[in-house]
């Protein structure tokens, strides 16, 4: 706990949205004297160059886990009040649900006419009511009625909302140096302690390559999947997702989808398989565009950095493919983005809070849920600088030394 003139040099070790949050916070605790205190985040390549620039967004009050949840999900209310988040990172609230539907063919193409084509876009009185008799939304109608199964809402009012993370993320690190937090690109190599207390790091930097160590009364590690690389011990493991980002041939209502979408036999022509199963999520965004995401693999292992992660060109079209074969709009759209990253995978976690040493603290492992999460996890992690412990939730069972 930080006394009336005590120095305090604050580190924080990785720039995604969890540690961005950290700082963000840190330099609006009510104790942050920047006479007195610097907060430095340390960055290996980019700010959002992982997760946090290439994840879906969807904030949910049934996340998990509970015990920050509900804090982290007004705190993104207050966010974008405070900071005109509609505008700038795209913050709204939206609906979610669980659809179910039938896949076509890739050979299967549309046959009308182009104008027979517009009168589709504006939905028919027939295909309406087929929608309504599914009890489907009827503003659902980016989604081909004659494929759909069903749905199932997953939030009322009020419960879900989203974000795009790479906005959200890079606006969070603005507004936490416009406090008086420092940006630094380089990868930290040591964590340098006197006794049970931290004392300094030593980061090799981005563009000189020389190390260079700085003083450290307080380090903070949210380096997401990269959280072993700086703590050995923590047990995160990382786990590669991919998605895309398609600008439909129309626009969108507001909707997340969570999908169970019926493969067809034979779906690629050119690629002889059976019938399965594929669930990719579907986030419209606010921008007009389109964010889906598939299943995650650890079949390449975790890079030095978020800049050398490998994208499988080939997974980012089979998601492609599996929107586009219950959407025309998704299926003819343009393809703006095909992209991968690293999510922090643990059992229990995240892990947020003292981590051992005097001055130590570990804000990782926020597995699918970090952007929902982030604001909760950096107000408290401030709270831990500053004052000792959490104040504004309970997250005893997130202590990170009962993992450690």
């Amino acid at each position: 706990m930080s006394t009336s003139n005590e120095r305090r040099e604050i580190v924080v070790i990785g720039g995604g949205i969890i540690g961005c949050c950290s700082a963000y916070y840190l330099t609006r605790h009510p104790s942050f004297d920047p006479s007195r205190h610097s907060v430095t985040l340390l960055e290996a390549s980019e700010i959002a160059g992982g997760a946090s620039g290439k994840a879906g967004g969807l904030l949910a009050q049934w996340a998990y886990p509970s015990s920050i949840v509900p804090l982290s999900y007004k705190l993104h209310a207050d966010l974008a009040q405070e900071h005109n988040g509609k505008d700038r990172w795209g913050y709204r609230e939206v609906n979610c649900g669980q659809l179910v539907a039938q896949g076509r063919p890739l050979s299967q193409k549309n046959t009308t006419s182009g104008e027979e084509h517009r009168s589709l876009e504006k939905r028919s009185a027939a295909a309406l009511g087929r929608l309504k008799s599914s009890k489907i939304p009827a503003d659902l109608d980016w989604i081909e009625p004659e494929l759909l199964r069903g749905y199932e809402s997953m939030s009322g009012p009020g419960e879900t909302a989203q974000v795009h993370p790479y906005l959200f993320t890079t606006s969070i690190a603005k507004l936490a140096e416009e406090k008086g937090a420092k940006i630094t690109l380089g990868s930290v190599t040591k964590i340098g302690y006197d006794g049970d207390a931290v004392q300094s790091v030593t980061y090799t930097d981005k563009q000189s390559g020389e190390s260079r160590t700085i003083p450290a009364t307080d380090v903070v590690i949210s380096a997401g999947p990269w959280t072993k690389s700086v703590m050995p011990e923590a047990p995160i493991t990382a786990m590669r997702a991919h998605s895309v980002v398609i600008r439909p041939t129309r626009p969108v209502s507001a909707y997340t989808l969570f999908t169970n979408i019926e493969i067809p036999a034979n779906f690629d022509p050119s690629k002889p398989s059976r019938p399965t199963v594929a669930a990719p999520e579907i986030y419209a965004r606010p921008d007009a565009t389109v964010y889906a995401c598939g299943d995650g693999d650890q079949t390449v292992p975790l890079p030095a950095t978020s800049a050398d992660v490998e994208v499988d060109l080939d997974r980012c079209q089979d998601i492609v493919n599996e929107v586009g074969s219950v959407s025309d709009a998704l299926r003819d759209g343009e393809i703006c983005a095909r992209q991968a990253c690293y999510l922090p995978n643990i059992r229990g976690g995240p892990l947020i809070g003292h981590a051992g040493a005097k001055g130590l603290y570990l804000a990782a492992g926020h597995t699918c849920w970090g952007i929902q999460n982030a604001p909760g996890t950096g107000k408290v992690i401030s709270e831990f600088v500053f004052d000792g412990g959490a104040k504004s939730a309970k997250i005893s069972s997130l202590d990170p030394r009962k993992f450690i």
